[in-house]
């Protein structure tokens, strides 16, 4: 039976790899980060140690220990942390700070590095998934307006620039101009800095990078983005074909049907 290790950030992704690749006859130990992973994990994964995002030296030696060859890089893990004051131990301290800049990418590539060092690769979970990610087409009941269907096109060339250039993966447009770009702040903050500068009526699009590397990186959508949508009574939510990840799919579809939102996959 095939062994996968799990670094387990925050958020509902983590767990359904974990009982999809179990289905597949994979067993799953997770390293579970204590500050954001989910306790769900405990029935998910066949064994779980939970760690601080500091203790890397325990984690390396989890790893030794576990005999883990190939790892899944999954959850939301909240960049903020590498400027918090959270108790780290030397190795940590070395990883977090020793960077030629603070991009996603220039993080990932470094731990991939040190896990490569130790004879660990990290692998790309997506294809125990691939079944789940929608294809093209409209997944909720009402479609695109012609106007609608203009700011989508209009934004998602920007929208994949903003992602080409590691600034963030969703825009918010209106009236073909741009209303927000995520950064730092994540999806859901860049929406609600949207709704305050341009009331309700909006449309929100989300992307990947151009080059995304789905071992690392798996842009996702969940309830709570939908729900905040409805909120504050935006249009549309518009992503990318085959490259973002639904959470509760079903649960986003009824959300948005309720709510009279648009969900196209482009």
């Amino acid at each position: 039976m095939e062994k996968i290790g799990l670094i387990a950030g925050g958020g509902e992704f983590p767990l359904i790899f974990a009982r999809e690749a179990r289905k597949k006859g994979a067993r799953i130990i997770a390293f579970a980060i204590k500050e954001m992973a989910l306790p769900q994990l405990e029935e998910a994964c066949d064994r779980v140690h939970w760690l601080s995002i500091g203790q890397i030296k325990k984690f390396i030696f989890l790893l030794m220990m576990e005999r883990i060859k190939k790892i899944v890089m999954l959850g939301k893990v909240d960049k903020s942390i590498i400027y918090s004051s959270i108790q780290r131990d030397e190795k940590a301290t070395e990883l977090l700070t020793d960077f030629r800049d603070k991009n996603d990418y220039t993080i990932l590539e470094r731990i991939t590095a040190e896990l490569a060092k130790r004879g660990i690769e990290v692998i790309n979970g997506i294809e125990y998934m691939d079944d789940l990610f929608p294809k093209k087409g409209t997944l909720t009941g009402r479609c695109l307006s012609g106007k609608e269907s203009d700011d989508v096109l209009f934004g998602f060339g920007v929208a994949k620039e903003v992602a080409r250039l590691d600034i963030g993966q969703t825009i918010v447009v209106k009236d073909k101009a741009i209303v927000s770009v995520e950064a730092m702040e994540g999806t859901n903050a860049a929406i609600e800095r949207a709704a305050g500068l341009c009331g309700e009526g909006f449309v929100v699009i989300k992307v990947s990078r151009p080059q995304q590397d789905m071992r690392w990186d798996v842009p996702v959508v969940g309830p709570d983005t939908i729900e905040l949508i409805a909120r504050l009574k935006g249009n549309v939510l518009a992503v990318e074909e085959k490259r973002l990840f639904f959470l509760e799919r079903e649960a986003c579809i009824r959300i948005a049907d309720k709510n009279n939102i648009s969900i196209s996959v482009i």
